[in-house]
């Protein structure tokens, strides 16, 4: 295929030559790429991991208002998944994962919430990464965080990861003093969530997670910056409330691309669902219903290597790119020649 695409560039006539070379080094790559076993996998290292689904009272947009709720919860499930592992009927996991606004109360700042979620991870015995909305940096500011909780020592504020990309009128209002002129709506978003600015790389001790949260999952970069910055399991913490089913679905099948793209296990925790686990070649295991409590625990195979897509990042789309444009370019000069040649 390859000794093909260069004869074709070798033949190719001098003003379409940059496009066949751009095409020739397109074929290489995936030629490269299909010699690569999916699934890039570590030495073996294994690690047992919670997902917890607390679920909400009420779907929809006022799912804010249940935030005691929702915490209460996310913290009753766990305590009866450490019953159980107390029991002997479950192993104790080494990571919990809850989703999204599993805490809107800020439980640095709220002695209440902090005092549930050490309860919780007391009682398992484990490291919880808690999704959270945390109070500033600034005045009406707040920041949608993954907080690793540890046991006997509550919050690890060296392992925080702040959402690096925000949903305009939705987690913040752009120039809102002009969007008020437009609609008074956009003050129901009370306080501008402000971007991170590092990568969703935690230590959580058994393993490196890479967290991302709710649709950066959609974000090529913002996915691989987690595993070039060393994370054996993606993570998607997500709130699905304000969503259909049919909408969460769609959000695992993104999950399960960025497993096979990057050779690492992943897992998705929701609110209310989808949650689910997914191997390196993007198989689902525990999908949870939508719109239910659940607790489901899984063995995850740790990775550490790196996919041809995880190396070449975003050179592939700029080589394709610039084939368009070279494209284009070509058949505007062949179609001038044509315009201007004599009849």
């Amino acid at each position: 295929l390859v000794t093909a695409a260069w004869r074709d560039w070798r033949r190719a006539p001098g003003q379409w030559r940059p496009v066949a070379g751009l095409t020739a080094v397109l074929v290489a790559l995936l030629a490269v790429g299909t010699a690569v076993p999916t699934g890039v996998r570590g030495a073996g290292d294994t690690v047992t991991v919670a997902v917890v689904q607390g679920n909400v009272p009420r779907l929809g947009l006022d799912f804010n208002a249940q935030r005691q709720a929702v915490l209460n919860n996310h913290v009753d499930a766990t305590l009866e998944l450490a019953r159980r592992v107390a029991e002997g009927g479950q192993d104790r996991p080494d990571v919990v994962v809850w989703p999204e606004n599993s805490s809107d109360i800020d439980p640095l700042r709220n002695a209440g919430a902090g005092e549930r979620i050490s309860l919780a991870a007391d009682a398992i015995g484990a490291p919880i990464l808690v999704g959270a909305v945390l109070v500033g940096p600034g005045a009406g500011e707040v920041r949608n965080a993954g907080l690793l909780w540890r046991p006997g020592t509550g919050p690890d504020l060296d392992q925080v990861y702040t959402k690096r990309h925000p949903v305009p009128f939705a987690e913040y209002v752009p120039l809102r003093s002009i969007a008020r002129k437009v609609s008074s709506q956009v003050d129901r978003v009370r306080s501008d969530f402000v971007a991170g600015d590092r990568p969703g790389v935690l230590d959580a001790g058994p393993a490196v997670l890479g967290d991302v949260i709710c649709f950066e999952v959609a974000y090529d970069g913002i996915v691989r910056d987690t595993v070039t910055g060393g994370a054996q399991l993606l993570v998607v913490q997500t709130n699905n409330a304000t969503f259909d089913v049919a909408e969460a679905r769609q959000q695992l099948a993104m999950v399960r691309l960025r497993a096979v793209e990057h050779g690492r296990a992943a897992l998705m925790a929701s609110t209310v669902g989808v949650s689910g686990f997914v191997s390196p070649d993007g198989r689902v295991d525990g999908a949870t219903g939508f719109n239910t409590a659940a607790v489901v625990v899984r063995q995850m195979e740790l990775g550490d290597g790196r996919t041809p897509a995880t190396t070449a990042g975003v050179w592939p789309e700029v080589a394709l790119t610039a084939l368009a444009v070279a494209a284009l370019a070509g058949a505007a000069v062949l179609r001038r020649r044509r315009e201007v040649a004599p009849g």
